[in-house]
């Protein structure tokens, strides 16, 4: 009883700062999201609107595009880098000249604040001064201009998640490469199975719940999405990047709706709740499907 009660007295100070920082702030939002709220209207203070708020985001048509393209977004962005993050770690499993040189080089990118990353392409792509418009034009007669074409755009702002954010799953995927048993693998060998039959009957089971997790982590990543989509393409050309944290930024601040902004950033952090929830359940599912050794 006595180590409880010491236990309960460390964790104390975690626990409280974690109620301030996180319970606290969401309560507010969510009571928030209940008032209309303009500090620039006739009315001071917030007016008590109940659920008409949330009510309001099921016929906004805006905010629903806005979820369909972070939807897609994260669906293009996160599993590009899991093909690649897998692809790259299964190099990095062997040895060949610079390989060091390489997994430093390559891991660079993490290290660079997301806003930074941002401001960077946005110099690589700036039509008449970036080198990416350039080459393209000369080399592929291609008009590059994120500012006016919006598959141009999304497209850049995929690529640029991409480069920025798979080195994270390289790591992620070559630890679990090089923490898998060797047996299984040398079994399916001995009887004759290839390359691919070891990589989707043996190799991709056992790398499951490794897989899952990284889509865990990125997927919340992508969903709030923001600082490096705004230095780069500002949420344009029109809408074709305006994902839902800057749709909920251009809500709240220029238009100063803090109870309808307040509405928004709950259910979006329900949407990311419920889709974290599911791979959650993947997860321990395939754990508690493990036989006990």
């Amino acid at each position: 009883m006595r180590d409880k009660r010491i236990g309960w007295l460390l964790l104390a100070p975690t626990l409280i700062i974690l109620f301030m920082v996180g319970v606290v702030p969401f309560i507010y939002v969510l009571w928030v999201g209940f008032h209309d709220w303009n500090v620039f209207s006739a009315e001071a203070g917030m007016v008590y609107a109940g659920a008409n708020n949330y009510r309001r985001l099921v016929f906004d048509q805006d905010f629903l595009d806005a979820v369909w393209r972070t939807a897609r977004f994260a669906v293009f962005a996160v599993g590009s880098e899991i093909v690649l993050g897998y692809l790259l770690a299964q190099l990095l499993t062997r040895d060949f000249p610079g390989k060091t040189l390489f997994r430093i080089v390559h891991t660079l990118p993490l290290m660079i604040a997301p806003i930074v990353v941002g401001a960077v392409w946005r110099l690589l792509t700036i039509p008449g001064l970036g080198p990416v418009p350039f080459f393209l034009d000369r080399w592929f007669d291609i008009d590059y201009r994120i500012g006016q074409f919006a598959d141009q755009a999304f497209l850049t702002v995929v690529l640029m998640d991409i480069w920025h954010w798979t080195p994270f799953v390289t790591l992620t995927m070559l630890a679990g490469l090089t923490s898998l048993p060797k047996e299984p693998l040398e079994s399916a060998m001995v009887d004759g199975a290839n390359r691919f039959q070891v990589f989707w009957y043996v190799t991709l089971p056992l790398l499951r719940p490794v897989i899952l997790t990284t889509v865990f982590i990125r997927i919340m990543d992508a969903l709030r999405t923001v600082d490096e989509v705004w230095m780069l393409t500002g949420g344009g050309p029109g809408t074709a990047t305006r994902f839902v944290g800057i749709h909920i930024w251009r809500i709240v601040f220029p238009k100063t709706d803090y109870g309808y902004g307040s509405a928004m950033s709950i259910l979006t952090l329900y949407f990311t709740i419920v889709v974290c929830w599911l791979l959650y359940v993947s997860i321990m599912q395939k754990r508690e499907r493990r036989p006990a050794p």
